[in-house]
Order: C-alpha cells, then structure tokens, then sequence
C-alpha cells in the first residue's frame, strides 16, 4: 500500500535558490510584518527540506532541526568574517560527520555523499557547499545591501549589490531619490 503524501506548505521566503549554504542562511529574514526563521519548527524545515530537494533525503525531525540550526549559526559567523578557531571547529565538526564516496559505474564516475546519521545530510551539504564556493570565488558570497539576506554573485563582473533588483534594489532606489528631494526641498 503507498504512503500517504505528505503536504507542505509553500516556500513563504523572498529568496530562494542560492546555493544551499547560503539558502540555510536566507531561511531567516526581515519583510513589512517582521523578522521571520522558517527552522522555527519541522512543518518549516520540511518546507525548507522540500525546496532544497533534500526532502527524500533527510527526515524532518527534531535532530534534523537542531544540526542545521547550529549549522546555520556557524556559517552566518563565518561568512560575517568571523574566522576564529572555535568557528572554523565547529564547522569541521558538521564536516567530520559526512564524505563522498566515488565509484565507477557503468556510465562513468559516481559520488554519493553520506553522514553517519540520516539527520546531519542537510547540515554536511550546507557546510560542504560554504567550502565549495570558498574554492570558487569567496568574493562572491555577498550579503545583501539593504536587507539580512545572502546570495552568491553570479554577475559578469561581480557588482551585484542587493538580494533582489525587484525588492531591495528598488527600495534603496527609492530611499535614495526620497532622500535627494528632501534635501532640495529643504534648501528652498
């Protein structure tokens, strides 16, 4: 007999789709109603487990839970330029936990990635990703000029500026031009 569907709610994050280290940071931020942490509960992680694909991979239990949110409180230190031996441990801590395994299939060369436990996977690829893109390119890891949020610039030349053209580029826009009229308007 099948399992039943699981039914989880709609990704409600203005960001989504930055790398996985940097999507486990964007599950926090701050809109018109407020500041918000999707991994406040585990109906939020299997919501953030499902859009990060993760969600046949990984339970959302409490375990799950506790081991991305320290994860995630590691990664915000070091991408904030907090670099220090207790931060660089703590996410090789979450590192030790997992590998890829390579194989020779049929088709050609193979990884796997595994942790010793079901419930670290989210967290090991989290911290695997923070690596990878520090082999890449660190400048590229950017927070957002106007809000908590963080992307990875892909532009061309590596200017990107805001999470968002639509949101946060028009909001510093607009504070801008408010801030330019007020200040003539205040000369005459």
């Amino acid at each position: 007999m099948p399992q039943p569907q699981t039914r989880v709610a709609a990704d409600p994050r203005p960001l989504t789709g930055e790398p996985l280290c940097l999507d486990l940071l964007n599950t926090r931020w701050i809109d018109d109603a407020g500041p918000h942490d999707l991994l406040e509960s585990t109906d939020g992680l299997a919501t953030w487990l499902h859009t990060a694909g993760l969600h046949h991979r990984a339970p959302a239990s409490a375990e799950t839970l506790q081991a991305l949110l320290d994860t995630r409180e590691t990664l915000l230190a070091l991408v904030n330029g907090e670099h220090s031996p207790e931060t660089r441990n703590a996410l090789n801590a979450v590192l030790a936990h997992g590998a890829v395994h390579h194989s020779l299939a049929s088709h050609g060369p193979e990884a796997h990635e595994s942790t010793d436990e079901p419930h670290w996977l989210p967290a090991w690829l989290a911290a695997a990703d923070y690596l990878k893109l520090l082999d890449a390119a660190p400048g590229r890891i950017k927070h957002c000029g106007n809000c908590i949020l963080h992307f990875y610039d892909t532009t061309k030349n590596g200017t990107r500026r805001w999470c968002s053209m639509a949101i946060c580029g028009n909001r510093a826009k607009a504070a801008r031009h408010y801030e330019r009229t007020r200040t003539r308007s205040d000369r005459h």
